[in-house]
């Protein structure tokens, strides 16, 4: 701690330095006409040992100085890549040399303009003729191999664990791209995206528990929106759209998990005159080209399990696959019966909710046997409030599960468009959480009375960054880029 006390002093000092010589020490802009990376593309061919006239400019950050008398080694960092930068006493004016050895540390960002040359161990680099200090940095960058080591303090510090670890920085690349890649399929089959509201008078479209805010100029209560507008969607379909769909961040005041957040991006759309036959023929194509977009690959390695996203998807029934794990027929039980499985298979949960979620906790119990991939059907109608009811079996719904490596990643459904049975639906949904399952749906009387002026047979689907996560094999936290943490000042009064 003292080595960097007096790192920060030494860094003040320069800086008040060149601020009374009247050198800006943060620059308002840099004419950067080259990236590392297209500068290595377009000189790939250049010879070892090789001096060329083509000239660079480019700027970037500093990332290490190896000065051996009258040669100084320099390794940039920009976006796209690193590049090695030269100064040579024969060759780069001794202003510059001079300026680089006074105020230049590691961290710093520069501008150079120089020519290209490839030194004789093969290193591309750039001979610098001029240079100028962009960004003048106080605190040093942490060590490679003894920096960020805990993960707390890495997401506190995301930026430097981007910047000291490349492979962070390209797996939020690949999550750009799997974004861009589904809404590139979906435009393609298309759909329209459109926007709906984050801020709700009443929640719906999911079981979950919200959060809530005060809206000061209107004086009323909300929430914040639990799914990606599934209900404003179908209003959409009854104003006459066909193929919709919306991709933004929700939010679900529910607990954190390896794969669980509290606020983040979800994928649905809704797709008129089709079902959930056809819109899982749609699904199992779209998960087929995401993953071959942002991973070049349909086989993965996820949890320890093997999965190939490229084979034929099976298809497995909810209430049989129960069954065949448990032994518990969820649509005869009781309510009685399915607590002491519980009991026996112990798993934690709350004796007071209704059959409904008792029937939840079993099925998460039995899926994590599941690898997947593959469609989940055959779901009871209990717990389904928006599902249309299955044409061969009245106590099912036309729902379906997206099931990959004992996890569910994806959730879609025939549309249930009868205005008197969503009502029905909706009632038992507020006996619920009148009686305390916070997760209950609520009755929105507005979205029935939509309903009542028709919507056309539809199907939806709805997916998160989960899937992403999972693809990735790594912890949901892991691939968000700023994940939210105590505040520091709070988590030191709870360590006292």
């Amino acid at each position: 701690m003292a080595r960097q006390d007096e790192i920060i002093k030494e860094r003040i000092k320069k800086l008040e330095d060149l601020k009374k010589n009247k050198i800006e020490p943060y620059k308002y802009s840099f004419e950067k006409k080259d990236s590392a990376a297209e500068l290595q593309e377009k000189h790939k061919n250049t010879k070892d040992g090789e001096r060329t006239k083509n000239t660079a400019k480019t700027a970037g950050r500093v990332m290490a100085i190896r000065d051996i008398g009258k040669i100084i080694f320099v390794n940039l960092r920009d976006f796209s890549g690193d590049i090695q930068l030269i100064l040579q006493k024969s060759e780069t004016p001794k202003k510059h040399i001079d300026f680089f050895k006074k105020y230049i540390d590691v961290g710093d960002f520069i501008g150079i303009q120089g020519n290209i040359l490839r030194t004789k161990r093969g290193e591309l680099s750039i001979l610098i003729k001029s240079l100028e200090l962009l960004t003048k940095t106080i605190l040093p960058l942490p060590e490679k191999f003894h920096g960020l080591k805990e993960d707390e303090e890495r997401y506190r510090k995301r930026y430097l664990d981007m910047l000291m670890n490349p492979e962070i920085k390209e797996m939020f690349i690949k999550k750009s791209i799997f974004w861009n890649s589904i809404r590139e399929f979906l435009v393609k089959k298309g759909f329209l995206e459109i926007e709906t509201p984050v801020l709700e008078a009443k929640t719906g479209g999911a079981d979950a528990n919200p959060f809530s805010t005060h809206h000061e100029a209107l004086d009323i209560n909300l929430f914040l929106r639990i799914s990606m507008g599934e209900l404003w969607q179908k209003k959409a379909l009854i104003g006459g759209f066909e193929k919709t769909f919306e991709l933004g961040r929700q939010f679900r005041n529910e607990g954190i998990s390896a794969e669980h957040l509290q606020d983040y991006t979800q994928m649905e759309f809704y797709w008129a005159y089709a079902d959930y036959n056809d819109n899982m023929k749609l699904v199992e194509e779209m998960y087929k080209f995401i993953a071959k977009k942002t991973f070049g690959k349909l086989k993965f390695e996820i949890k320890g399990k093997k999965i190939d996203l490229g084979k034929k998807w099976k298809k497995i029934s909810y209430a049989n696959e129960i069954k065949k794990q448990t032994k518990i027929d969820i649509l005869k039980a009781t309510k009685e019966q399915i607590v002491k499985k519980l009991k026996s298979l112990k798993i934690e949960f709350d004796s007071k909710l209704e059959k409904e979620r008792l029937i939840d906790f079993l099925w998460k119990h039995c899926r994590k046997n599941i690898s997947g991939p593959a469609f989940i059907i055959d779901i009871p109608k209990a717990v389904s409030p928006l599902a249309k009811t299955n044409r061969k079996n009245p106590e099912l719904v036309e729902r379906f599960f997206i099931l990959i490596a004992g996890s569910e990643l994806g959730n879609g459904y025939s549309e249930l468009n009868d205005p008197l049975d969503q009502e029905s639906r909706f009632k038992r949904q507020q006996e619920l959480r009148e009686k305390g399952d916070k997760e209950a749906q609520m009755h929105d009387k507005e979205y029935v009375e939509a309903l009542k002026y028709g919507m056309p047979p539809a199907t939806g689907f709805g997916m998160s960054e989960r899937v992403f996560a999972f693809l990735m094999d790594k912890p949901i936290r892991e691939t968000v880029m700023f994940p939210l943490l105590r505040p520091e000042k709070n988590k030191q009064k709870k360590k006292k």
